[in-house]
Order: structure tokens, then sequence, then C-alpha cells
């Protein structure tokens, strides 16, 4: 391979993103320039991003550049992989978790040893029928069964109350009882536009494992989003941004070549979910700053937002 051809793949990220040195050779987000990767900062990273590959060439160079599946998932553990599965849509509109990306994850846990991996969304449409939907048209209930997944059925819920620990708005909230009951969680958004909130993202996505959503809206959308983080963390953030929905978040547009997706071929890994949310708000094209959950999640030390502050590994395919 020429030294031209080392170069070209692995140039990375695009608008909003790129790469910078600081003390111990981490790597930072900064300037919207193409740059080259470093070689990764010894330990494990904070946060990895991975371009230019298939939703499960992605994950696969991501979570290896993470450590393993097996710093996640030990073998015997259940597992709940949760994809955002909201809106009845195809995944060419962008506003459903990639499906590929998503069988892919449950297939790692599997090899990993898990001995269930659960897939679920709370789907708040006008009828099951309509939630049920969902699930198939995103074509994830397909892909993860296809994996191996038990997926939840949307009319088989259940749901246990809790109470947030430091929630300044969000006091109690009823959680999905797999959630309270697994071994490991992980969390996988699809990163979009939100009319609301701006961006939908890693935080935004624990809104499907609560039963009582609306009230997120009634008293503090942000707010509310930041202090459920209080109560539990993922164990693991993936957010698919191999699509990206520009406009017209978070349902999209239903058809099937959608004029308001960008296709950014990037998949980011974090354990901190203000972290991932924060370089995601990067690849949009937008500030982390701009978004109130995160600044918010940040405050309350939930995660820390100024990337510069953390080890960052980048991989073009």
């Amino acid at each position: 391979m020429t030294d031209e051809n080392k170069t070209n793949r692995r140039q990375f990220l695009k608008k909003g993103l790129s790469l910078g040195m600081v003390a111990g050779g981490a790597m930072i987000l900064g300037k919207p320039d193409f740059l080259l990767a470093q070689n990764a900062p010894q330990g494990l990273p904070d946060l990895v991003a991975v371009r230019n590959g298939e939703p499960d060439t992605l994950f696969n160079k991501g979570i290896e550049l993470m450590g393993g599946m097996s710093q996640f998932v030990k073998k015997g553990q259940t597992v709940v992989v949760k994809p955002n599965i909201g809106f009845p849509r195809l995944s060419q509109a962008a506003a459903t978790t990639n499906p590929l990306l998503v069988k892919t994850i449950v297939e790692s846990c599997y090899a990993a040893g898990a001995r269930r991996v659960y897939v679920f969304d709370n789907v708040v449409l006008p009828t099951s029928a309509n939630a049920r939907n969902c699930y198939r048209l995103s074509g994830i209930e397909d892909a993860a069964k296809e994996a191996r997944a038990i997926v939840v059925p949307v009319d088989d819920f259940s749901y246990r109350k809790v109470e947030i620990p430091g929630g300044k708005t969000l006091k109690t909230a009823e959680v999905h009882s797999l959630i309270l009951d697994t071994d490991v969680f992980i969390n996988v958004p699809v990163l979009k536009h939100h009319g609301s909130a701006h961006l939908s993202i890693a935080m935004k996505n624990l809104m499907g494992i609560i039963k009582n959503r609306m009230e997120y809206h009634l008293t503090g959308l942000d707010q509310c989003i930041a202090d459920f983080c209080l109560y539990r963390k993922p164990d693991l953030n993936i957010v698919d941004a191999y699509r990206v929905m520009m406009s017209h978040g978070p349902s999209g547009q239903n058809v099937e070549n959608p004029t308001n997706v960008q296709l950014k071929k990037t998949i980011l890994l974090s354990r901190d979910i203000v972290a991932v949310d924060a370089a995601a708000t990067r690849i949009f094209g937008r500030e982390p700053e701009e978004i109130g959950y995160i600044k918010m999640a940040h405050a309350q030390k939930i995660g820390n937002m100024n990337l510069k502050d953390l080890r960052i590994v980048t991989f073009a395919l």
C-alpha cells in the first residue's frame, strides 16, 4: 500500500469533527478540517469514532478500539440493547436506528458470552398495531431476531417506579422492568434532528425505557432528560450516525428517499453518555453548548461535554 493510500484510508471526519493532540497523546475534536488519525492513546479510550464503512464494519472496528465487547458483557449475563424504534418509518428515513447495526451488536453480545439479549423500545403511538408497525417497518425486529435477540412485544411491557436521586425536575420515573433487572444496558440511538430538544441522541433515547414520558414535556424536557441519567446510565452508548436526519425530526419524512437525510457513515462509542452526545452534536454541525440537556447533564456531573479533556480514538475505514 502506498503512503498516499495509507493517508486516504485514515483520513477522518467531516465538517464538525477533526483531531488535535493534547498531553498524553489524547485526541480531541476541533476545527472542521480533514486530518489524520493518530495512534490510540495509552489505556482504553473514553470515546471512539469510526467513519467510512457500513454499519456492521463500523461497529466491529469501534468495539475493537474500545477493547472488545468482553469489556462490557461477561459470560452468562443478560443484556438489553435499546435502539430507537419510535416511528413507523423505513430505515432510509433515519428516524430509527440502523437494523444492521442492531443485528451486529446483538451478535457481538452473544459472542462475548451473553446468556440472553433483549431488544425493545417504548413506542408511543395511538394503537399497539401502529406501534408494532414501528418494529416491522424499521427492519429492527427481523434483524434482531435473526441475531437471536428476544424482541419484547410492545404490548407486553411492565414497569416499576423508581426514585431519581438528585433530580432537579424529574423526581420519580416508571422504568421498564428489563432495565431494572438486566446485567448490561447498551444504548443505541440514532443521531437526528428533534423539533423540541433540537437533537435526539443518547440521553434522549432513554425516554424509550420509561412509561411516563409525557411528564418530560409538561415539566421541562431538557432538565428531565438530564435528570433521568442520575438514575441509571447505560454501560455502553453506541450512536448511529450512518444516516442522519437533518430536519423534520424526530419522525422524519415517510418516503423511500427522504431529502433531509445526509449519509455520514459514522458511529460513536463511549461509556460517557454526555461525551458521546457532545461528539454527535459536532457531527451534526452544532456545538454541545447549544443543546440544553447536554449543558445540564454536564453541570450535574453526569458526564463530560468538554471533549478536549477526553481520550478520543478515531479511525477511518
